[in-house]
């Protein structure tokens, strides 16, 4: 079973009521059969639409877990709630694989915006990301299943990657 993030299904539950539609990982569901769609921001009861949030980082560092939204209200609980209840589906579904939204402060593997609105990126895992790791559950990006697909249509033409 995989775990997918809702907002790449289409599903508008994005912060702004949007969606962030990836056809590759439609494309590559399509060919792997079951799947279940969270949102884990939804799963902490937060609203759509709500306001942007992003992990503090505390002298350069991840000090402590701090979420905090673009007009600082400090909404840590409802993430860590969110990841637990989208750790709890994972566990009864035997999820071993989770496809989640590139640089989320849920969903993001490997970065995540710095906590200053800035648009500047750090290496860091998002909450629900870091405890599904924590967990045993792999977890990649969006990102990882576009260059995937790349590299695999590239087999197929018989075409060489660059590298």
């Amino acid at each position: 079973m995989i775990l997918v993030s809702a907002c790449l299904l289409g599903i508008n539950c994005k912060y702004n009521g949007e969606s962030n539609l990836c056809e590759e990982v439609l494309e590559l569901l399509k060919d792997k059969g079951e799947f279940i769609a969270i949102c884990p921001e939804c799963l902490g009861s937060l609203s759509i639409p709500r306001d942007p949030s992003e992990i503090v980082q505390i002298n350069g560092k991840q000090n402590k877990i701090l979420v905090k939204s673009i007009r600082g209200e400090n909404v840590t609980q409802a993430f860590l709630k969110g990841a637990r209840k989208a750790l709890k589906v994972a566990k009864n579904n035997n999820v071993k694989l989770a496809i989640l939204r590139s640089k989320s402060p849920s969903c993001g593997a490997g970065q995540t915006y710095d906590g200053t609105f800035s648009g500047k990126l750090v290496k860091n895992d998002g909450i629900t990301a870091a405890l599904l790791k924590k967990h045993g559950i792999r977890v990649v990006t969006e990102v990882d299943i576009k260059n995937y697909i790349w590299l695999r249509e590239k087999e197929k033409s018989g075409t060489r990657p660059l590298f």
